[in-house]
């Protein structure tokens, strides 16, 4: 999978954790977007044409599952990028990729495969 020229749309709520990941990707020279509001990443999406999206679970106290389900809707893959790994996800998102922080670029690279699949 190549990250180049895709539009990726970080929500993430760390700014440490945000940024070291959007200089990940665009190293590997996709464009990013990068949220740290669950509001703001809704107004992302409703403006601009995102390729995939990296989902913090938890941002500010709110889970991100109601943006995966408009992600899913809008047919925009997607994977959760969590601290508490995959056993608390609701069961219609149970089997959405998750990377549990740290990652690295590997461990996204290869659940966004996964995530293009289904």
């Amino acid at each position: 999978m190549t990250l180049n020229s895709r539009l990726v749309l970080i929500v993430e709520d760390e700014p440490i954790i945000g940024l070291a990941l959007e200089d990940m990707l665009s190293a590997e020279g996709a464009r990013v977007l990068l949220a740290d509001r669950i509001d703001d990443a809704f107004d992302i999406v409703g403006s601009e044409q995102v390729d995939v999206a990296i989902l913090d679970v938890n941002v500010h106290g709110i889970h991100s599952y109601e943006l995966a389900g408009s992600l899913t809707r809008a047919g925009v893959p997607y994977i959760f990028a969590t601290g508490y790994g995959d056993l608390s996800h609701p069961p219609e998102f149970a089997g959405v990729p998750t990377i549990t922080k740290p990652y690295n670029l590997k461990d996204i690279e290869r659940a966004l495969r996964v995530a293009e699949q289904e």
